[in-house]
């Protein structure tokens, strides 16, 4: 949820050496993760305007194309968007974020394309984007946080390693009311590569 926050999370300049560090292209063994560009609307449209798939997100889901281009190329965030594109078929199967909070401290967050639950592309494109930030960029520590009732996002973070630090109760004001929160921290210490 809070990767998703953006503007609230602090500027890039403050917090990490480079603020113009650029998002490159990971690749791992189905998909290739590049940069977002606007374009991108498209494909994400039909998953980040369905409320059901939107439930856990801060914000409600997306009215129209236009808004959600707004809102993913918004000059103000501070995070790095990546998207997922499955290397077999040219689709664009999932969203993924980096967000600094701190020096060598990132937030990442990630979304599955409506229709391609299940099938571990979040788990996988996940691990290699938190290869990148513990072993190129040096990060010493990253950190999710999930609406508790979002079992599959819960699960994804449990399979790559990380640890359930904390439960809020109350503490997202969200599209839905307030929501609970479990906050999910990784130490570089305690990454094994996947």
């Amino acid at each position: 949820m809070a990767a998703e926050k953006g503007k609230s999370a602090g500027r890039a300049s403050d917090l990490v050496s480079d603020p113009a560090a650029p998002t490159p292209i990971l690749k791992t063994e189905r998909y290739t993760m590049r940069p977002l560009v606007h374009s991108d609307t498209e494909a994400l449209f039909p998953t980040l305007s369905d409320p059901e798939h939107c439930k856990f997100m801060l914000r409600a889901a997306f009215e129209s194309e236009g808004e959600l281009a707004n809102w993913l190329c918004d000059p103000d965030w501070n995070g790095r968007t990546w998207v997922a594109i499955e290397d077999k078929t040219g689709d664009l199967v999932a969203r993924l974020v980096s967000v600094p909070v701190a020096e060598r401290v990132s937030e990442i967050g990630y979304i599955t394309i409506a229709g391609r639950r299940g099938e571990g592309i979040a788990s996988e494109c996940a691990a290699r984007l938190m290869r990148y930030l513990f072993e190129e960029e040096g990060h010493h520590r990253l950190t999710a946080d999930t609406d508790p009732r979002n079992g599959a996002s819960n699960a994804v973070l449990r399979k790559l390693g990380f640890t359930m630090e904390g439960h809020l109760r109350q503490s997202a004001k969200t599209h839905i009311g307030w929501c609970d929160e479990y906050l999910w921290g990784m130490l570089a210490s305690d990454w094994k590569p996947r």
